[in-house]
């Protein structure tokens, strides 16, 4: 079973949205920071309070957010979302990616993470961006 959910890219304001995101719609807040991270060591001291991964998560739907890497930079909004999919098991996902990048870009290769899944990233041939993910479970 593939999970499908928005993520919304933000240059240092990821909190202040989801938090009225969440005003609106309801739903639970979870706000991952980035200087909570293993990497929080080697990042400036304005990036550690900014958002690496949030989730709002309602009984219909979950909306996703982070703060880019970008800080003081630019994007054009509309471009600050991508499609992301949530896969039960590997042998989907690998399946998946294979398909979609087809005729596409891997921007970077499905591989294990520090927060316990498999993540990976492309473009598929329209120039839509995809993230992809399968959280294992404590026992794999």
């Amino acid at each position: 079973m593939v999970h499908f959910s928005p993520y919304l890219f933000f240059i240092g304001n990821c909190r202040e949205v989801l938090n009225f995101y969440q005003s609106c719609l309801g739903g639970e807040l979870n706000l991952q920071r980035f200087g909570d991270s293993p990497a929080a060591a080697h990042m400036p001291a304005e990036a550690q309070d900014k958002i690496m991964h949030g989730t709002l998560t309602t009984t219909d739907f979950i909306i996703m957010g982070a703060d880019t890497g970008r800080m003081g930079g630019s994007y054009t909004v509309g471009n600050n979302v991508r499609m992301s999919l949530h896969f039960d098991n590997d042998a989907e996902l690998e399946e998946t990616f294979a398909r979609l990048s087809d005729g596409g870009q891997v921007v970077d290769a499905l591989a294990d993470m520090p927060w316990g899944g498999r993540f990976g990233t492309l473009t598929d041939r329209f120039g839509i961006n995809w993230l992809f993910n399968f959280q294992k479970s404590t026992s794999e």
